[in-house]
């Protein structure tokens, strides 16, 4: 039996998700090459059909498979999403306290660009500020109880396995050169 276009893309939107947890409507849209109503249509059939659920993230509504994911790793996957968020998170997890300065240094970005993202982070309750005389450090917020810090990996590890393996090689690069 054939199968309908429709049906094509429902599929084709659903492995996407399921593929790419904390995804954006644009980002689905571009990455699938489907028109924008046709991906607002879709998305509205699977959140009815309760196969994925959605979270709003300042201007973006991301879009998770249903019934995986807790709170806290819908927030960290939103940002692992984001490119130059994800950059300052695992740049703090690499070095563990960060200044603003190292981060503008190493990433590359305007000092207001990084304070932008790293407001952000903080706002998510992800990493904390701590005042170190005139400078401002950086630092994954941990929870005794959570874990954050082995979630965050965690998570990046099974849904983000290409960014993982990417910074997995660089943290070795970095424990051979010492």
């Amino acid at each position: 039996m054939l199968r309908t276009t429709t049906e094509i893309n429902i599929d084709k939107v659903l492995i996407f998700i399921q593929q790419n947890p904390g995804c954006h409507f644009r980002l689905i849209k571009r990455q699938l090459g489907i028109s924008v109503g046709t991906v607002q249509y879709h998305v509205n059939r699977l959140e009815k059909a309760r196969l994925i659920c959605s979270s709003k993230l300042g201007f973006f509504k991301c879009y998770f498979p249903a019934k995986i994911f807790q709170d806290f790793d819908k927030e960290i996957l939103q940002i692992l999403i984001q490119e130059r968020t994800r950059e300052i998170l695992l740049l703090i997890l690499e070095k563990q306290t960060p200044t603003q300065s190292d981060i503008v240094n190493k990433i590359g970005i305007s000092p207001a660009s990084v304070n932008w993202h790293v407001q952000r982070l903080i706002s998510a309750k992800v990493i904390r500020e701590i005042r170190d005389g005139r400078f401002k450090r950086y630092q994954v917020l941990e929870d005794p109880y959570n874990g954050r810090r082995k979630r965050i990996l965690t998570l990046m590890k099974n849904c983000y396995p290409s960014i993982w393996d990417k910074w997995s090689n660089r943290l070795t690069e970095l424990i051979l050169a010492i």
